[in-house]
């Protein structure tokens, strides 16, 4: 199975699979953000150590069990060969209506056919009132070209 882009990233492709991944995880679909991962894919996210496809999955349900009316902006931050960072925010509440922006940092490394086999997230929340979310996209499709990136909204 491949998911370009593949390995060896130019700023271009590297830009693109940023956007693929930000695209998946906003779907909010555990098996469909699986299949970007490796079969063996070991991950650091938080205090949590998924491991392989299915850990992956099992992570994601909790996950987004949790964090409801999950919003992902995902940012190129550098590459190399095989390795990207990126730097991301979401917004989010808890089942108290309680809204929250995470900000975090993630190094990433691909296999020669494309599949994230690395994933090192580290997350911080922030307490918001749902005033100040920035996130406002219809969450069923992916975040409008026109959205203000991470960048943009001077986060």
């Amino acid at each position: 199975m491949s998911r370009p882009p593949l390995p060896p990233f130019t700023r271009e492709t590297a830009v693109q699979k940023v956007r693929l991944a930000e695209d998946g995880w906003n779907s909010c679909d555990p098996e469909r953000v699986a299949l970007a991962y490796t079969e063996d894919s070991l991950w650091r996210n938080r205090a949590e150590f998924p491991r392989g496809r299915a850990q992956i999955v099992e992570f994601l349900k909790r996950k987004w069990a949790r964090e409801l009316d999950y919003r992902l902006i995902k940012e190129l931050w550098a590459f190399a060969d095989n390795r990207i960072a990126v730097r991301f925010a979401y917004e989010w509440h808890d089942d108290a209506r309680n809204w929250f922006r995470s900000y975090g940092n993630e190094n990433w490394e691909f296999d020669e056919h494309g599949l994230m086999r690395l994933r090192f997230a580290s997350i911080n929340d922030l307490p918001i009132r749902e005033a100040d979310r920035k996130f406002h996209w219809d969450r069923s499709k992916p975040r409008p070209i026109e959205h203000p990136s991470l960048s943009d909204l001077g986060l």
